[in-house]
């Protein structure tokens, strides 16, 4: 089963997942949303140097998820945060945790399948913090059915969060980027870029098509715009349970999505963020073009 990028989808409305985890209840759900600690007031005091100190980021699907644990770790490194979500109350959640341990973000209410909602993305992070110097595309949808079963609005729909949103970003942040001398952009794909699922149809079409879009951009855009692709496996994060509902015992399919990988166990938000806060450094100075699994060996 799959679980790439952070859902769009607000029909849960309340998520159990954050339930759960305000109430203490679930063991390693807890880390959907983890303190955050006193390691901004750290960078206050001039103790350290984050590794994305005066970079300015946005960050979609930030209201969830792999989404919410990349925001949390840039901004922690310092970067400016753009938060992109459809979610306004988880949004202002976001933005009130970080502001509180005195990081910079600004929570934008948009939706990405849309030119207007990325626009408004960019205009954000130009206004608020001067520019843009790294875009994590973390939003999606799922979008189940098969290719006979899907509803044509959903088929477009998953398309449109999950791959044109990629484009309508890029297109118009990377001429924001180049006035700055360049930047990275990372993207948070799945291993349905390589791996079918039962009634996954939208998904793994528009997972796989960032395969060889990210490769085209980082031809057009080198060197001074490095692009790079992450694929996870199955993170537990809400999705991982919407997924589950193609199945006909979810719980029994998220366990053996677990117990399928070499490591035993479900990634948490944070493998992913790690992996995100590497492409988005010079650390990774020389990649570019890449597709990175992330997923416990689950493609082994």
């Amino acid at each position: 089963m799959n679980v790439g990028s952070e859902t769009l989808n607000t029909h849960f409305g309340q998520p159990r997942w954050l339930g759960l985890v305000r109430s203490g209840c679930v063991g390693k759900r807890s880390e959907w949303r983890r303190p955050m600690g006193p390691w901004y007031s750290s960078v206050r005091r001039g103790v350290t140097v984050g590794k994305l100190d005066g970079k300015v980021a946005i960050v979609t699907g930030a209201t969830s998820g792999m989404g919410w644990g990349i925001a949390e770790l840039f901004a922690k490194e310092g970067a400016a945060i753009v938060a992109g979500g459809r979610n306004a109350e988880r949004g202002r959640t976001l933005k009130d945790e970080i502001a509180a341990e005195g990081g910079r973000i600004e929570f934008v209410s948009a939706d990405v399948a849309t030119l207007e909602g990325n626009q408004a993305l960019v205009r954000a992070a130009v206004e608020r913090f001067g520019g843009i110097d790294t875009l994590v595309m973390s939003a999606g949808e799922l979008g189940l059915g098969s290719v006979t079963d899907v509803a044509l609005e959903t088929w477009h729909s998953t398309i449109g969060a999950n791959l044109h949103s990629v484009f309508y970003l890029c297109r118009l942040a990377i001429p924001k980027m180049k006035k700055r001398g360049g930047g990275t952009i990372v993207v948070n794909g799945s291993i349905a870029a390589y791996k079918g699922f039962p009634n996954h149809a939208a998904y793994c079409a528009s997972k796989g098509a960032l395969v060889p879009l990210v490769k085209q951009i980082a031809r057009d855009y080198g060197p001074s715009i490095r692009i790079n692709l992450m694929c996870p496996g199955p993170v537990d994060t809400p999705l991982i349970w919407d997924s589950a509902k193609a199945f006909p015992d979810p719980a029994k399919a998220v366990q053996a999505a677990a117990d399928g990988t070499v490591q035993k166990r479900l990634g948490l938000p944070r493998d992913v963020a790690n992996l995100a806060l590497f492409l988005a450094t010079d650390d990774s100075s020389w990649m570019t073009g890449a597709a990175i699994n992330i997923d416990g060996g689950a493609l082994c």
